[in-house]
């Protein structure tokens, strides 16, 4: 039997209820799937357990607004040293992602710390210094047009779709997180569902404001759920990079209309050479050719100057994942915890 056969219907139709309202009840789930609650939660915990699907939580991109910092960092290694070098990326609370990618870099890491003071500091004293890493490249991240929380299976019917969509919480102003937003930002990367009374003993607070809090953090945008399949499962195993350009007028028009492409999971401004970094998952390598093709027909002023396929994402924000995709641990993700010296 085929790897993608291993999701029925069913479960398809959960992860993608999940992707629209991550922390919905099971009731809610089950009046929209149209199967009782104990069944979607048993369901649920079974996907979760194998590891095909799971969900993470995240500080949004309003929270750069907030002085945060989010970055991409290329990383050469030195030969013999890659396994080594990214295992030990996976265990740092603010390198969110690691990939091993093809082309002019072995690594590719998402990072985000709470401020650039913070990012430089990690780079100068610890980054560049590691065993095993030969060089590295820093490119600031600036305009978050879309990312992985926007990305959608597919599996519902418009119908059910917008009854889920019902769900969103009114948009907040976004405010300074405090100790205590912060530490249910961390708890939460971990598990997206975490119930409000283990999030109350976990951040010593009580249950009643760990709810007002997180409503407010998900409303003001600055936290993002995601609900992640292992990719074999979803019929986009590839992972392709793109970096491109396009005039510096042009980025926010062109920005959108490759946002609105459904192998899009990442459209980021960036400096560097390139002003854009895009990231998509495609049936197979031979298909992100048609995929770049595609996304120069649709902006036609888009110059793309590099390219690569991530041949295993070893984490993926927060998640460690094994070389098929599928989840086996995570490290917390945690912005505010790089090292002061």
């Amino acid at each position: 039997m085929p790897e993608n056969r291993i999701l029925d219907d069913v479960d398809q139709q959960l992860v993608h209820a999940l992707q629209i309202a991550p922390r919905a009840s099971w009731t809610v789930l089950g009046r929209v799937l149209g199967i009782d609650a104990a069944t979607v939660a048993r369901r649920w915990q079974r996907l979760r357990d194998s590891g095909a699907a799971w969900i993470t939580c995240y500080p949004g991109p309003v929270m750069a607004g907030a002085g945060g910092c989010l970055a991409f960092v290329e990383v050469d290694c030195a030969s013999g040293h890659l396994l080594p070098v990214a295992r030990a990326f996976t265990e740092l609370p603010h390198v969110s992602t690691v990939e091993h990618v093809t082309g002019d870099r072995d690594l590719l890491l998402t990072v985000m710390t709470g401020d650039v003071g913070a990012l430089s500091r990690w780079v100068v004293g610890s980054l560049d210094t590691m065993d095993g890493v030969r060089a590295s490249r820093t490119h600031l991240a600036g305009s978050v047009f879309t990312e992985g929380s926007r990305w959608r299976l597919r599996a519902l019917t418009p119908a059910q779709a917008e009854r889920l969509s019902a769900e969103a919480l009114p948009v907040e102003a976004a405010g300074l997180p405090d100790e205590l937003d912060r530490r249910i930002m961390v708890e939460l990367s971990m598990d997206g569902r975490m119930s409000y009374t283990t999030l109350a003993e976990r951040c010593a607070s009580s249950p009643d404001t760990v709810r007002r809090r997180v409503r407010h953090l998900f409303a003001a945008r600055m936290v993002q759920a995601r609900c992640e399949v292992a990719r074999p499962l979803s019929d986009w195993p590839s992972v392709v990079l793109l970096w491109a350009g396009v005039p510096a007028d042009a980025i926010t028009e062109a920005a959108q209309r490759i946002t609105a492409m459904r192998e899009v999971r990442l459209c980021a401004g960036v400096t560097g050479r390139h002003n854009l970094l895009i990231a998509a998952w495609s049936r197979s390598v031979e298909d992100s050719q048609r995929f770049e093709a595609e996304l120069m027909r649709v902006v036609p002023e888009l110059v793309v100057g590099d390219r690569a396929i991530a041949l295993w994402q070893a984490k993926l924000q927060g998640q460690r994942l094994d070389q098929r995709g599928y989840r086996t641990g995570g490290v917390p993700v945690d912005p505010w915890a790089v090292p002061d010296a």
